[in-house]
């Protein structure tokens, strides 16, 4: 011990002699000739740093499969002819933010992962919504051989050994299956070390999607699949007789909720419950997860996606009423303030702040488009607004500085905000 605190002692340095270090240093900075200095990205540790999370990433689409009338999975490949020789690595559960251009005016959606960290490649699933303006564009012009171009990878929808319990219960709906995908894929590759029991509620059995590779990978260690059907009616409204005809040996029946995920969860040791699917089902597992008693570390939703309509929260039709506007719908102007210029776009009431700026043609920074990530972090100059509070991942730091997040974020009145430097604005 004697010897190292003498050790200790000598390498304590004082404030004198830090002092004199300080002018030492910059007469070597004003010697060093412009050439002793690596470009930035040079740097081992820049250059690793770019690799792992890269800005942006040039793809090729190798596969396209038809899954349903509705549904795609498509492979993103390197584009080797764009010096893109191998994609970001990734967790299972992360997501990219692939970038489509319509019309002139470019716009990104975030989609899940659904293939191994291990292949090489990235396998996204796209259904085809109503109203979807990129996953109909994709739906109707991606083809093997397209060109496209998407983000690093990025979210925290994904299994974690210092946070998340060694079993995990899946809960996925529909399309949420996509990201549970990757999960069972890194498992089998022996990529993730945890076991997972995954519940896939659909309506009918027609509607699951990738059922033969769901079917085999059951029979991995470690892997448990069990397909839920909702039809019309919850499990309260189904009689319990074999002759129902909403009834199908092999099946759950009705909604996943806190009696099913007790029913398939480890006894006497804890897990954690992953949930990716619509925001009705997000909704329906706000009232139930809550009846488990879990630790909120053990719970992890995926990204929840855009608010579709605001009418449904209470708090919206309390804030409009406070703002003497309840009555009146109304068109908001949105006043932008961004590098010097300034744009202008008006936003109905029920419309989300990013999407009226997109349709007004500007580009916003966008990833997650769920008010969690922060990438389209926007500072508020004046004006009212609402922001979904299931939502709402703002810190509070932002709350008292008036930031927002503008895809979960709506006007209660005519506003100004600042965007960031690095967003482009057509000023249509």
């Amino acid at each position: 011990m004697g010897k190292i605190a003498n050790k200790a002692k000598k390498l304590r340095l004082s404030a004198a002699k830090f002092l004199k270090i300080v002018p030492e240093r910059q007469k070597k900075i004003e010697n060093a000739g412009a050439g002793d200095v690596k470009p930035l990205r040079d740097y081992k540790p820049n250059a690793l740093a770019a690799e792992l999370h890269p800005q942006v990433q040039y793809v090729k689409i190798t596969d396209v499969r038809q899954l349903a009338p509705d549904v795609k999975l498509i492979r993103l490949s390197p584009d080797k002819d764009k010096n893109c020789f191998r994609l970001a690595p990734f967790a299972p559960g992360q997501c990219v933010s692939v970038e489509v251009v319509i019309e002139g005016v470019s716009h990104e959606r975030p989609y899940s992962v659904s293939s191994s960290p291990l292949e090489g490649y990235y396998e996204i699933i796209v259904k085809r919504e109503p109203e979807g303006l990129v996953s109909g564009f994709i739906h109707d012009n991606w083809s093997v051989g397209t060109e496209a171009r998407v983000s690093g990878p990025f979210g925290e929808f994904s299994y974690n050994p210092l946070r998340d319990a060694r079993h995990v219960i899946g809960v996925a709906g529909g399309i949420g299956i996509t990201p549970m995908r990757s999960m069972i894929k890194a498992i089998r590759d022996g990529f993730s070390d945890h076991t997972l029991t995954l519940l896939y509620g659909v309506r009918t059995e027609e509607d699951i999607v990738l059922r033969d590779e769901l079917d085999e990978a059951a029979g991995t260690p470690g892997i448990s699949v069990v397909y839920v059907l909702s039809g019309d009616r919850s499990r309260n409204d189904l009689p319990d007789t074999a002759e129902s005809p909403d009834r199908k040996d092999g099946f759950e029946h009705g909604f996943i909720d806190a009696e099913l995920i007790r029913k398939y969860a480890p006894e006497n040791e804890p897990y954690s419950v992953f949930a990716a699917g619509p925001d009705a089902m997000y909704r329906f597992l706000d009232g139930e997860l809550p009846k488990l008693s879990l630790r909120k570390k053990f719970i992890r939703f995926d990204f929840r996606g855009e608010p579709a309509d605001p009418e449904k929260y209470s708090e919206y039709q309390a804030a409009r009423e406070e703002q003497g506007c309840a009555q009146n719908p109304g068109i908001f102007r949105i006043t932008v303030r961004q590098g010097g210029n300034i744009f202008a776009a008006e936003c109905p009431h029920n419309v989300t702040i990013m999407k009226a700026l997109e349709y007004a043609g500007m580009i916003i920074p966008s990833r997650c488009r769920s008010g969690e990530c922060g990438y389209c972090h926007t500072r508020v100059i004046s004006g009212k607004y609402f922001t979904a509070p299931d939502r709402d991942g703002r810190r509070k730091a932002d709350t008292i500085y008036n930031y927002v997040h503008p895809c979960v974020t709506f006007p209660l009145s005519d506003m100004e905000i600042e965007l960031g430097g690095g967003t482009r604005g057509s000023g249509k």
